[in-house]
């Protein structure tokens, strides 16, 4: 019944177009667990057609070693970046909802209501 009310208030939307077109030839997922950190590898994960980012995996002030590029950042609620510059306007935000207390934080998000 939660998740039926949830999805009740959420508007229908699909994948944005520019996702929808790409053909996801080559993808890498960015975690959060600092390997990069001194790698420099950025300029070469900025080349791949997707890149996935986990929880609050941060890129500002890690640019040379994460790239700045982000398709989809995929998170828990309580993993979520809380820094705006974590979320770039053409990215695709994804909240992983698997506990009770996710379907209650999104539906306090959607509402605009303190949890």
């Amino acid at each position: 019944d939660k998740l039926k009310n949830l999805l009740e208030l959420l508007p229908e939307h699909d994948l944005p177009e520019d996702l929808k077109s790409k053909h996801c030839k080559r993808c890498v997922v960015v975690g959060s667990g600092g390997i990069l950190h001194g790698s420099e590898l950025g300029h070469l994960l900025n080349q791949f057609d997707i890149v996935i980012r986990l929880n609050d995996a941060p890129v500002q002030g890690y640019t040379d070693h994460v790239g700045n590029k982000t398709t989809i950042r995929m998170t828990y609620p309580e993993g979520a970046p809380l820094s705006e510059h974590e979320y770039p306007p053409a990215s695709l935000f994804v909240a992983v909802l698997f506990k009770s207390v996710d379907f209650d934080w999104l539906q306090a998000m959607v509402k605009n209501e303190t949890l």
